[in-house]
């Protein structure tokens, strides 16, 4: 049973300044929300930086008021600033992580340590993009940033986001381009602004571009990917990091990645059960005190406080237990182990062999098995990361069994103990294909003793990429290759009489793009293995319990109109056609203290012809609006993406109406010629 979380009323003792400029060199002003402790100017204390482009007036405002409130009530000056071309701040938004705003990044915090206010102290805090531009404020090195949080973040662009995962193109990269294509292109508030506000807001659509189609013009790891990759040089990480992410999300890799390559004291890592939310939030439950967490970690590399966090364990991570596989959990059974350094000592790496009787501990019967996967093989394998569980969103994998019958399966016997998983599985494989591009799905699953299987983590592997992403190259027809597939992180128990099960494919519906062409891979069983991390007994440390979860009440929020998630699959029995709908609408809430509406729907459809992978068609439709008396604006977006033997080729839309009526409107078409994929 989740614990109720404890609301705290802290306005009494903080003030929030609704409106901040932050002057840069070149005459921009980026928009600010402030929230101070009510004595700060007596007593200066160390500022907290949050940077997106999500609207902090609009936008998160109900999200920034529950951690920003709370933090200034215990002690922090905190800031919710607005990329630039975002929300109410100057300039242009042209993608994601551009050199300028890093630039900006270091000059905010310069501004935030100068302000009477602060103690000259600056600390960042962020989840997904407000994780990644913190590293990479980190890897600037700015005097004032001394430590960092965070979340679900990536130290690899083109490795652990949305775009590319083993080298396979992720459908999310077009479910992310289509969403990011609004967030650019939406205006600034008129009563933040002033009456010029239309005017930039044109601006911003002049220059907006479909941004599937810049990132498509990097199918292999350039310059364009290494740009922003803190892994590039993990040396000039310097300050104080605390990693966190959940084992449902797509972002587990830096947590690991950061503790194994920089192994000092002010470096620790949390992986908890849960999506793409902060911990306090976290689903799957439990939730924990991660406010809390964040405190006592700036209370010791901020403020100087001897509070132990640098004993901290460098490892703190969630142990699932085996559960029923379902498409949404509320909680997830199981228990905090604790791990000293990465790669631990307490991990032992076991090789299983993948042989034609099963999966064992030890080479077996030989064969060559080849499989030529469904189109659809895939589609119980659940979202590459949950954004929506915090609205109970159906994201999770299904009975693994769906996809049984496209996969080639390696099962193991009945287990006769308890076996913990905790690290990155690899896949050694010795496989042949009949085609120049193909990719090898890899699935590990949970079995319970009914035969219901739970998938536990999964890896992608482009074989083109089997060298380098950066020099991919065409494979030789029935040429056999030693590849190897890592697996995402996860933390999870093998309960006695369960069996570990490994599924190999070659599709992997909807979550990745397929080749070209029907691929028939061969699988040389007793020569292809799985290297498994388990946990020795006795290996993990005590675990101190984290605290309750607890934020700042919100200020009121009235929903106008009921949301709704709509996921379902389709499969049309004349053309043989099978569909993913994703309908995602927010409805339309009103925040009571600025008295603005808001509305925000998202549609998705993935969809694919059996037997025909150049039938792959995905469609992103968003719809934005904005209203009060004094102002109404709205924004459509449309991105339908379809592909052909050579080429990848994008129709985009954009609409923009104020008033009523539209003020802009303009089509992009793109043909952007495939690279190995």
């Amino acid at each position: 049973m989740a614990e109720t979380p404890i609301l705290h009323d802290v306005y009494d003792r903080i003030r929030v300044i609704e409106l901040a400029w932050i002057p840069m060199p070149d005459g921009r002003r980026l928009a600010a929300r402030l929230w101070l402790p009510r004595d700060v100017e007596a007593k200066p204390v160390p500022a907290i930086l949050e940077y997106i482009p999500y609207r902090r007036r609009d936008g998160t405002r109900p999200r920034d008021d529950e951690k920003q409130a709370w933090f200034a009530a215990n002690g922090y000056a905190c800031a919710r600033v607005d990329i630039t071309g975002s929300g109410d701040s100057d300039g242009l938004l042209r993608d994601e992580y551009v050199k300028q705003e890093q630039d900006d990044a270091c000059e905010i915090i310069a501004w935030l340590a100068a302000q009477p206010w602060c103690s000259g102290s600056v600390g960042m805090i962020g989840i997904s993009w407000g994780g990644f531009n913190g590293l990479q404020a980190a890897f600037r090195q700015p005097p004032a940033l001394k430590a960092i949080v965070t979340v679900c973040s990536t130290v690899d662009r083109y490795a652990d986001d949305v775009h590319f995962m083993g080298g396979c193109l992720l459908s999310d990269n077009n479910d992310w381009g289509g969403a990011f294509f609004s967030v650019a292109g939406v205006p600034p508030d008129p009563a933040m602004v002033g009456a010029d506000w239309k005017q930039r807001w044109l601006e911003r659509l002049e220059i907006l571009q479909p941004f599937p189609a810049i990132w498509l013009q990097h199918q292999r790891r350039d310059a364009f990917w290494r740009h922003g990759s803190v892994c590039e040089d993990y040396g000039k990480l310097t300050c104080a990091i605390l990693a966190v992410g959940g084992w449902a999300d797509g972002y587990t890799a830096a947590i690991f990645r950061l503790v194994e390559n920089l192994k000092r004291p002010d470096v620790k890592g949390i992986a908890g059960p849960w999506g793409h939310l902060y911990g306090h939030k976290g689903i799957p439950g439990p939730a924990i005190g991660f406010l809390g967490e964040c405190k006592r970690f700036w209370d010791r590399w901020l403020k100087g406080i001897d509070n132990g966090a640098d004993k901290d364990p460098t490892l703190r991570l969630w142990l699932q237990d085996d559960v029923p596989p379902r498409s949404h959990y509320d909680e997830r059974p199981g228990r905090w182990i604790a791990l000293e350094g990465w790669p631990s000592t307490g991990v032992e790496r076991m090789r299983w062999s993948l042989n034609a009787d099963g999966l064992a501990p030890r080479a077996g019967t030989k064969a060559a098995l080849a499989i030529c996967s469904p189109q659809t093989t895939g589609i119980a394998g659940g979202e590459w990361c949950p954004y929506g569980l915090g609205k109970v969103a159906p994201e999770l994998p299904l009975d693994q069994r769906l996809d049984d019958g496209g996969s080639l399966l390696f099962v193991s016997a009945p287990l006769d103990r308890q076996y913990l998983l905790v690290g990155d599985p690899v896949a050694h494989l010795d496989v042949a294909v009949d085609k120049p591009v193909a990719f090898v799905a890899v699935v590990l699953s949970d079995v319970a003793p009914d035969g219901a299987a739970t998938k536990v983590t999964y890896g992608l592997l482009n074989l083109t990429h089997r060298e380098s992403h950066a020099e991919p190259t065409a494979l030789e027809l029935g040429k056999r290759y030693r590849v190897t597939v890592r697996l995402n992180e996860i933390a999870h128990a093998f309960a006695p009489g369960h069996r570990i099960r490994v599924a190999i494919s070659t599709c992997y519906f909807p979550l990745a793009w397929p080749s070209p062409e029907p691929v028939t891979l061969t699988l040389f069983a007793g020569d292809s293995a799985l290297e498994l991390p388990f946990l020795l007994e006795g290996a993990q440390r005590v675990v101190k319990p984290f605290g309750p979860a607890e934020y700042a009440r919100p200020r009121p929020v009235k929903a106008l109109r009921g949301g709704s998630d709509v996921r379902e699959l389709v499969r049309d029995l004349v053309s043989n056609r099978t569909a993913m709908h994703i309908d995602r609408d927010d409805g339309t809430v009103r925040l009571d203290d600025i008295g603005t509406e808001v509305s925000y729907r998202k549609q998705r459809d993935i969809s694919v012809v059996e037997g025909d992978p150049l039938s792959k068609r995905e469609v992103v439709a968003t719809t934005h609006r904005f209203h009060r008396a004094d102002w109404d604006a709205r924004l459509d977006t449309k991105i339908v993406m379809t592909c052909d033997r050579t080429h990848f080729i994008l129709h985009s839309d954009v609409d923009a109406y104020a008033d009523g009526s539209r003020i802009f409107s303009r089509s992009f078409h793109h043909r952007i010629e495939r690279d190995h994929l």
